[in-house]
């Protein structure tokens, strides 16, 4: 079958850190990784960024990967697990904080027009991109503090380190974003960061 995805191929060449296997990937596999993720989470948010969490993941696993194992059977495990992880931290914080959440009224945002959404979509990859070139602690510490919402004590007892050098990988984490997105779009930062 023509239309089937070449999962063994991919997951050779991931192994070999070809990017253009992973960007097939990702691009074959997101939607259906994000509407599976979409079933267990509580937002599309939410799925959004334990999908994109998923591949990050992937990335960081390919050298251990296997072409005799079913890499799509793998991401789902991962996204499942994934999935399932953020659920319990929200409930966790929900339970934690009801009265912070009950007194936040939800302000409708404003439409974006299709042009600045496809600008935003394509920042958003980007960042998802460069994101993945951090180290696997600062990708960590940025994750689980910027992302899945824990405190830098929370995230200190997740990686087992002291919130002092889980802000110092945060810290590290932020600055190679900002030159990345220097590098990418000068006048987003603004002029003071230059």
């Amino acid at each position: 079958m023509p239309d089937t995805p070449p999962f063994e191929e991919w997951c050779r060449r991931l192994k070999a850190s070809d990017r253009e296997a992973y960007a097939a990937l990702f691009d074959a596999m997101y939607e259906p990784i994000f509407r599976y993720v979409r079933s267990i989470t509580s937002s599309a948010e939410a799925a959004r960024d334990v999908a994109q969490d998923t591949f990050i993941r992937v990335w960081e696993a390919r050298a251990s990967l296997s072409p005799s194992q079913s890499l799509e059977a793998y991401l789902y495990r991962i996204a499942r697990n994934r999935a399932y992880n953020h659920e319990r931290n929200r409930r966790t914080r929900d339970e934690k904080e009801p009265a912070v959440r009950d007194k936040t009224a939800a302000q409708p945002a404003s439409p974006a027009r299709p042009d600045d959404q496809a600008d935003a979509d394509r920042l958003e990859d980007r960042l998802w991109q460069w994101i993945g070139e951090l180290t696997g602690r600062q990708r960590e510490a940025l994750v689980l503090t910027r992302f899945e919402g824990l405190s830098h004590e929370e995230t200190a007892d997740v990686m087992g380190i002291s919130p002092r050098t889980v802000n110092n990988h945060i810290v590290r984490a932020l600055k190679h974003l900002r030159g990345r997105i220097h590098d990418y779009e000068p006048d987003l930062l603004g002029r003071d960061e230059h």
